[in-house]
């Protein structure tokens, strides 16, 4: 019952213009989330105060200020895709560097694809529209019911399968033995779990602990790994820039393809801090919990 009134809810929210909720987003929600509320403001200031140690306070304050603005307009843009067409959602979403799937798809290839949490990513789960290749997205299920289902109904809208953390393995090995070609998109800058940290590496001046389940993957079954570079062209217009890290994932060293996926994070981030997502805690391990 409570995802259905949820959903029912956000389904009507989804109904407004898309200029008409980001006036709510400006004149409602950012003034709620960031001076009323201050939700995980603690969090936020320290993350974007320890990752950019040589900013002065008020440019710190520049960039988490336009955080919560780029989150409330995450929120309200992520709702919209209820209501979406098609059509719309290629013209707010656009991709370049698509012809390497296609091509990837007429070899007879599978890959794998990094990217994170910036910018819009909710709406690059329509990539699946663009390509020939099964698109999977790995999530980590969320502890309210309600709310989980709807990121799932959100996130397969537009042709996308999504897949739990704990099978995404399984899946893989499934379309393996069924022949079926596939894409799986992970979101692998986020924390992993203490009794599945196998390596550290240096991102935004902090010792960070980094998922490496996406390299092992490729690397076992030799599949092309890609990173989706992010970028907002302007409100409401995101542009996903695939780049090819590489074909050949055996030539590579154990982790040197997660640390070339973390710098590439980096390198997007860099670019504009304000559009990360500043509130998870993925500084909370210290690096003596590594497994060797």
């Amino acid at each position: 019952m409570g995802y259905y009134l949820l959903y029912g809810f956000c389904r009507l929210l989804a109904l407004i213009p898309l200029w008409v909720l980001y006036g709510f987003s400006d004149l409602l929600l950012y003034p709620l989330l960031y001076y009323v509320v201050g939700y995980r403001k603690k969090v936020v200031r320290s993350n974007i105060s320890a990752s950019f140690p040589e900013k002065t306070v008020k440019e710190l304050r520049a960039i988490e200020r336009g955080f919560y603005h780029q989150f409330c307009d995450y929120i309200v843009e992520s709702l919209k895709m209820l209501h979406f067409s098609e059509k719309q959602m290629k013209k707010h979403a656009t991709f370049k560097g698509v012809e390497m799937l296609h091509e990837l798809y007429e070899k007879g290839g599978s890959g794998f694809m990094f990217l994170g949490h910036y910018a819009n990513w909710e709406w690059f789960s329509s990539l699946a529209m663009h390509i020939p290749l099964r698109f999977s997205i790995g999530y980590r299920p969320l502890k309210n019911k309600a709310v989980d289902q709807l990121f799932i109904d959100l996130r397969s809208r537009f042709m996308g399968v999504m897949i739990s953390k704990n099978d995404i393995l399984r899946d893989v090995i499934k379309c393996q033995k069924e022949g079926i070609q596939f894409l799986a998109a992970s979101l692998a800058d986020q924390t992993p779990s203490t009794n599945n940290i196998h390596y550290y590496t240096t991102f935004l001046n902090q010792d960070t602990p980094v998922l490496t389940g996406t390299e092992r993957m490729a690397r076992k079954i030799n599949a092309s790994v890609f990173y989706l570079d992010i970028v907002k062209i302007k409100r409401g217009y995101y542009e996903g820039r695939l780049e090819l890290i590489t074909d050949s994932p055996n030539d590579f060293t154990e982790f040197e393809i997660t640390e070339l996926y973390m710098r590439k994070m980096e390198q997007t981030i860099l670019r504009n801090p304000a559009l990360y997502l500043w509130t998870h805690r993925r500084w909370k391990h210290s690096r003596d919990q590594v497994k060797h």
